[in-house]
């Protein structure tokens, strides 16, 4: 594969369900060897892209290129090049893990048995056991193991830690890292933003079926405000008058504020003759972002852990 083809590039992509509009002009880049985190509530057209991407469904415009070729004219040979995981796994009942995700794997040309044993040891999954015995958590095990340890170009994981338990979360980090080493893509969408903070190099926020906020994290947060919590020797009301301060908040010698990027050292630099005894600066976090763009905590009530596996 060139290394000038982008893992996934979409562009203006649309869909419509009869009167409804799924996806309205989206546009996502994944360039190769990144993890590309992709946020949304439920209902803002994250699982109608990954069905498009894996050739499940059929856009209604635009364009939508994963691996250079055409998800759905292609989708037999792309999908021995990709690995997908979704947050909700059905296994078939009577099998045991470990003839899963031999069939899962067999799909993309065979089973790397040292990689997937290993992934069984650090997963702490018995492959032995029959899927209809397997918790939430454990068939989400199988899901994982036979992706990781596949060689896919590609790994389009939606909510992939769904019902894992912290400590096999943390394993599921390590694995990612480890992808993204060997210079593999990875597309993850996410409603723990913690997890995807850890482990993205670049963000898609998608809202009503657009693209609202795209590209590097660090990036995203430069174009926001730092929050700022200080303790002065004096009223603190004083900084009403400070050139860059934005909403600021008071009470006695406390106060909180925002600053953007380009007056913080001025700001800085004022508060300094005020004799500060404490001051805290906290930049943006990805949760701010998004909340941003969903009006506070109502909307993201929508997106807690709890509600990760419904319908996106």
């Amino acid at each position: 594969m060139s290394t000038n083809v982008a893992a996934i590039e979409v562009l203006g992509l649309r869909k419509q369900f009869g009167q409804t509009t799924a996806l309205d002009g989206l546009d996502l880049v994944v360039e190769q060897g990144i993890v590309a985190g992709f946020l949304g509530p439920n209902g803002s057209g994250k699982s109608t892209t990954i069905r498009i991407l894996l050739g499940l469904l059929r856009s209604g415009g635009g364009t939508a290129r994963l691996l250079g070729g055409d998800p759905w004219r292609d989708a037999v040979d792309l999908h021995r090049r990709i690995a997908y995981v979704p947050g909700d796994v059905s296994l078939w009942p009577n099998l045991t893990g470990g003839q899963a995700i031999d069939i899962l794997s067999r799909l993309r040309g065979g089973v790397d048995t040292a990689k997937r044993d290993a992934l069984l040891a650090r997963f702490d999954l018995d492959p032995t056991k029959k899927a209809r015995s397997y918790s939430k958590g454990n068939r989400q095990k199988v899901a994982l193991v036979a992706g990781l340890a596949s060689d896919a170009e590609l790994l389009i994981l939606d909510e992939p830690t769904s019902g894992l338990d912290p400590l096999m979360e943390e394993v599921f980090t390590e694995c990612i890292r480890e992808v993204k080493a060997q210079g593999r893509s990875v597309l993850l969408s996410s409603h723990i933003f913690a997890e995807v903070e850890k482990l993205c190099d670049t963000v898609t926020i998608i809202r009503d079926g657009k693209t609202v906020e795209a590209g590097r994290l660090e990036e995203l947060r430069h174009l926001h405000r730092t929050m700022v919590s200080v303790v002065l020797d004096r009223d603190a009301s004083v900084l009403a008058a400070v050139t860059g301060v934005n909403d600021l908040v008071t009470d006695g010698n406390k106060a909180t504020f925002t600053v953007g990027e380009a007056e913080l050292g001025g700001v800085l630099a004022a508060i300094a003759a005020y004799s500060p005894h404490s001051l805290i600066s906290s930049p943006p976090s990805l949760e701010d972002l998004f909340l941003r763009h969903y009006g506070g905590v109502g909307k993201f009530a929508e997106t807690t852990v709890g509600q990760k596996a419904g319908a996106r």
